[in-house]
């Protein structure tokens, strides 16, 4: 965005959107610069200038912008002030405009050569995944609970296909990338003899119930717990307590049993 110029904003905002898109890892053709020629003409005796300022702009007979590559001109556009300019002077502001459009993408290229090999974590992107449709209620939650949160703590917008297509736009890497990360765990299936950082949900005499996944908890049993025997669960966990487990089994209800004295120290 180009906020001010004493001069031409079109053509600075032409280099700033040519650097802004290769930053942000646009493929592009060829960086693209601009330059704004002017021209004073009084009889038959002309000066063209180039890069004019306000001044220039407004006291002279022409405004003749002209932007491009080092290969050729992408985009003319002029505003006269007079009946019309001869075919010189055209030939001389031509000539002029391709030596600072040259000039001005030297030192683009000083800055910034090419686009980015990947883009710019701060750029917006969509990202699609997709997820097992049978899962798409724990994504919605009840009442479109689940998928509110995601969106407003995220910062995105996410929608969700009956075939389990989800598409995730966001203003950044960073937000696009939790909401994906999110949304993968609360769809993922547990998996037997995987380890799992897990929070204590509630402490039983028997055990205690742990959240390994996103609306997923399982069962530690007592005898689970320590390696050593243990009278009482309270004396080795608490609730909210951050705890490493493996899952030993998942049985034909889904209900996960895990175990703590399994986990490699």
């Amino acid at each position: 965005e180009i906020l001010e110029s004493n001069g031409s904003s079109s053509m600075a905002s032409v280099c700033g959107a040519s650097l802004a898109l290769m930053d942000a890892g646009v493929p592009l053709k060829a960086p693209v610069a601009g330059v704004a020629m002017g021209l004073i003409k009084d009889g038959d005796r002309f000066a063209v200038l180039t890069d004019i300022l306000g001044d220039e702009d407004h006291l002279g007979d022409m405004d003749f912008k002209v932007a491009g590559t080092e290969q050729g001109i992408t985009a003319l556009q002029m505003d006269i002030k007079i009946d019309g300019i001869t075919r010189e002077i055209m030939a001389q502001a031509l000539k002029q405009a391709l030596a600072g459009r040259l000039h001005i993408l030297g030192l683009m290229k000083g800055v910034l050569a090419e686009a980015r090999s990947g883009l710019s974590d701060y750029a917006p992107r969509i990202i699609t995944l997709h997820i097992n449709p049978e899962r798409i209620r724990d994504v919605i939650g009840p009442g479109g609970k689940v998928i509110r949160a995601l969106t407003e703590e995220t910062g995105t917008s996410i929608d969700i296909q009956d075939d389990g297509t989800v598409t995730i736009a966001s203003v950044d890497g960073e937000a696009g990338m939790t909401a994906r990360r999110r949304i993968e765990l609360l769809t993922a299936d547990v998996e037997v003899g995987m380890i799992y950082d897990g929070k204590v949900a509630k402490i039983m005499d028997f055990g205690a119930f742990v959240t390994i996944l996103p609306g997923r908890d399982g069962l530690l049993h007592i005898s689970q717990i320590s390696s050593e025997r243990v009278n009482d669960v309270h004396d080795h966990l608490k609730e909210g307590q951050a705890v490493r487990v493996k899952v030993l089994e998942v049985d034909r209800q889904g209900k996960v049993k895990l175990s703590m004295k399994d986990v490699p120290q």
